[in-house]
């Protein structure tokens, strides 16, 4: 009897912990859509100038109507492990409403249940992306805007990964620039000083006279 109570128990603080909490949880979403991307494994793509094309359909082996709730694909660049050790602003949460591990927006658009084709979207990689291992991760959306499916680019965040290399802030023409401004720094002290000393020799002359 006892045994029974403790695991009454249990699952009402489960209960009492997702209903502070709040959100879905990812290991309840059924995997239904199938994800693929042009980068190819371990493949280094630069942010501001790199393109990615991500497909995304559902699998033809879920049954008829399956996809019935489905109201809008939201698309995102996501962390993969290696990116996320001993960063907890990366960290992977099932509770999605706490989960960072997809933090960059590819595209958002509303489901079309009714074209069961695949579709897609090119994608520049944004500047503020930074440099880190991804893969990309597709979520099915209802009416209330909650998750209710997925679909990965990878298995268990571990296979067809690739890399992004993040905008430094060093340019050329910055650099250049400052290094001109550098020198016409020294060359005005150098002038100012120059200027200064010959001002205090005229001074110390006439003073002689």
């Amino acid at each position: 009897m006892a045994s029974q109570w403790v695991v009454v128990a249990s699952f009402l603080l489960c209960c009492l912990a997702q209903t502070c909490y709040g959100g879905v949880l990812f290991s309840s979403l059924q995997r239904t859509i199938v994800v693929t991307a042009s980068p190819k494994e371990v493949q280094v793509l630069n942010a501001g100038v790199d393109k990615i094309t991500v497909t995304w359909a559902l699998n033809k082996t879920e049954p008829y109507g399956i996809d019935s709730t489905y109201k809008t694909i939201k698309v995102k660049l996501c962390y993969a492990l290696v990116s996320q050790h001993d960063r907890p602003w990366r960290k992977t949460e099932d509770n999605l409403s706490r989960d960072k591990t997809c933090q960059h927006k590819i595209v958002w658009k509303p489901y079309d249940a009714s074209n069961k084709t695949t579709q897609s979207f090119e994608w520049t990689i944004g500047r503020d992306v930074p440099t880190a291992t991804y893969f990309i991760r597709a979520y099915a959306y209802d009416q209330n805007n909650m998750e209710v499916a997925y679909g990965q680019t990878t298995n268990e965040k571990s296979t067809n990964l690739f890399e992004i290399n993040g905008v430094t802030g060093k340019h050329t023409s910055l650099d250049i620039s400052s290094v001109c401004f550098s020198v016409f720094s020294v060359v005005a002290l150098s002038v100012f000083f120059y200027i200064e000393k010959r001002k205090g020799k005229v001074a110390s002359s006439i003073e002689q006279k």
